[in-house]
């Protein structure tokens, strides 16, 4: 069921069957295309080089880290570099053994099998995954009771590929399988700029390098939200202006979905706000800021804390959240004790 967070513009979660059919059209095809997570594209590279001279499949790869960094897109071209298939599903679609058994017997040798959201496999699901991981082989209990007996059958060599926002989450026998595990990090604004620069000339916007830095500075160093801010720049810039996306173009069109100059929405916004003038700035619970907000307790956890925290405006304390000086600061309120706050 589609939770309330889902529709928020800035959470990278966010999706429209529209821009999902542009966005497979802006996911770069070769590692060289890919712009940032230099040491994962270095690594990968001498990896992906190394198997195919050997004639062998990529060992097992694990992606981990924030959403709409690319770890789907990463995927996407380790099966194109290896020159294989490329097979696409997530934890929560494969229910029970049988689902998995079905995907792992139709792969061919070398296939990719890319499994978003691992985290949430069942661990009678994960039971299966084990021997083929390892051994190349799958084991299926036939018939129930006295009678149910094991075949083992034997799988074409192939690379599982799983990517995951919480790899805490993972259990230890399922991340020791595999052999290779990157961290993506968050970008930078000058590598954002540069993604916003490819897809604008692939979706054909006119658009100069102060605009797609404005972009860039304000998409929270994730390319999914960048992505998303330049079509929606581009629908003020072709109402509002001449077509052309400039840093003043841009910086309307972020104004008009409030987001700051940080990346920070109305939402984010009235998280900071509200513990500061009902609660002097915390500590408070996670349940009385999402009681007070309107917000489900899980949704502030997942989607908009974690932002706010690598900002430095929230803290997360034992006794609960404070908002920091950097806080009061960014929201020009002055802190308890003090007259004014010079931001």
């Amino acid at each position: 069921m589609e939770t309330d967070y889902e529709s928020r513009f800035v959470n990278a979660e966010y999706s429209a069957s529209e821009d999902n059919e542009i966005e497979l059209s802006l996911r770069p095809k070769t590692l060289g295309d890919y712009i940032g997570q230099d040491k994962v594209k270095d690594n990968l590279s001498v990896y992906i080089d190394a198997a195919r001279q050997r004639n062998e499949p990529l060992d097992h790869v694990l992606l981990y880290g924030p959403p709409g960094l690319g770890k789907t897109t990463l995927a996407g071209i380790i099966a194109n570099e290896m020159g294989v298939n490329f097979r696409v599903t997530s934890g929560p679609a494969i229910e029970k053994p049988g689902d998995l058994a079905a995907l792992l017997t139709n792969l061919s040798e070398g296939d990719v099998l890319f499994i978003d959201e691992i985290h949430r496999l069942s661990r009678a699901v994960e039971e299966v995954l084990y021997p083929a991981m390892e051994d190349n082989e799958l084991d299926i209990i036939i018939g129930k009771g006295p009678s149910a007996r094991s075949i083992r059958l034997d799988l074409n060599r192939f690379t599982l590929v799983g990517a995951t926002t919480r790899a805490g989450q993972l259990s230890a026998p399922l991340r020791d399988r595999f052999g290779v595990i990157f961290r993506l990090e968050l970008y930078t604004p000058e590598q954002l700029s540069e993604i916003v620069n490819r897809s604008a000339g692939i979706l054909n916007i006119d658009i100069d390098p102060k605009g797609a830095l404005e972009i860039a500075s304000r998409s929270r160093g994730t390319p999914r939200i960048a992505n998303r801010f330049l079509k929606r720049a581009r629908d003020f810039a072709q109402i509002m202006g001449n077509g052309s996306i400039t840093e003043e173009i841009a910086n309307v069109a972020l104004a008009k979905m409030e987001v700051d100059n940080l990346g920070l929405d109305n939402i984010d916004r009235l998280i900071l706000t509200t513990m500061i003038k009902n609660y002097n700035g915390g500590p408070v619970g996670l349940d009385t800021i999402a009681a007070a907000i309107g917000e489900e307790a899980v949704t502030i956890e997942d989607v908009y804390e974690p932002f706010l925290i690598q900002t430095g405006f929230l803290s997360r304390t034992q006794r609960g959240r404070c908002v920091t000086p950097a806080g009061y600061a960014h929201l020009g309120i002055p802190m308890p004790g003090q007259q004014k706050f010079e931001v």
